[in-house]
């Protein structure tokens, strides 16, 4: 970006391709003015917010499908290739990724159900391969795509709430599922309403349910939200770090990238896991049916 401001620089990093719909008579940042609806790339945050809620990120999409495609394909290969006797690299890898991710289940999942363990493996192994791509310098990419004609190109799929909050939504969804299959529609609702405070008396209990409600409420919505917003808010720091650094003259990059990029290798892999631990509590919760 030859002739950027600072300021022009970190708003750049930081958007989108983003792809939706602009109505008709609608003045791009170019001049041109729109004869009618028409569905494009966004030139600029500004048509990018004017796309509204239907727009979609499609860097976001594009990283997060390639590097769960590159997850299995690895995953896949080590299985096709496993052996009995002396394993190679990628097989040991791949063993010792599962052992601890099955001893990570065990030792917080309390219940039974055969879906909880390559939940939790997918979940690590895919946030950690979208959380490792912020260590990719954050010129070398986006320069890349902008000689292929691409203006924008966010790397880091994490770094998007949209992404973040789609994955904790899909949590959130599988949290309500195995609730109401496990303590049945009324043992569900009978958690949110009867529950933290109760009474003996009748008359007391139905006053306390809307108080027990609101107080549920709040903590069932507030799973996916702290969920979202945990790995997005250190992933978008870490970015934003990176951004920064780059701002800086050769030699100063160098003094506080590589410390930086060492220390964000566990910001990364920790994040990944309290992804995938927070992923396994909540669903052990949903299979709770003691009360």
């Amino acid at each position: 970006m030859a002739g950027a401001t600072a300021s022009d620089y970190i708003k750049h990093h930081l958007q989108n391709l983003t792809y939706g719909k602009l109505p008709a008579g609608y003045e791009r940042a170019d001049g041109t003015v729109l004869s009618q609806d028409t569905w494009t790339m966004a030139h600029g945050a500004q048509e990018a917010s004017d796309m509204g809620f239907m727009a979609i990120h499609v860097d976001t999409i594009g990283w997060s499908l390639f590097l769960g495609a590159l997850f299995l394909f690895f995953f896949r290969m080590a299985a096709k290739k496993a052996t009995s006797g002396v394993p190679g690299g990628l097989q040991n890898f791949v063993e010792m990724m599962v052992e601890f991710v099955d001893q990570s289940v065990k030792e917080t999942f309390h219940g039974r159900n055969k879906v909880i363990a390559p939940l939790s493996l997918t979940i690590f192994c895919w946030v950690f391969l979208m959380n490792l791509m912020d260590l990719v310098p954050v010129d070398f990419l986006p320069q890349l795509f902008h000689m292929a004609g691409v203006e924008y190109m966010k790397v880091v799929p994490t770094t998007d709430v949209n992404a973040t909050l789609g994955m904790s939504l899909s949590v959130f969804a599988l949290i309500i599922f195995y609730s109401i299959k496990v303590k049945g529609i009324g043992g569900f609702v009978g958690e949110l309403t009867l529950h933290p405070f109760s009474s003996s008396n009748i008359f007391l209990k139905v006053l306390l349910i809307p108080v027990n409600l609101l107080l549920e409420g709040v903590s069932l919505l507030a799973k996916p939200v702290s969920l979202a917003l945990r790995l997005f808010g250190n992933l978008y720091a870490g970015e934003l770090i990176f951004i920064l650094i780059a701002l800086l003259p050769f030699w100063a990059q160098w003094a506080l990238s590589v410390p930086w990029a060492i220390f964000h290798i566990l910001i990364i892999t920790l994040q990944a896991f309290i992804f995938m631990m927070l992923t396994i509590v909540y669903l052990s919760m949903a299979h709770e049916d003691s009360h």
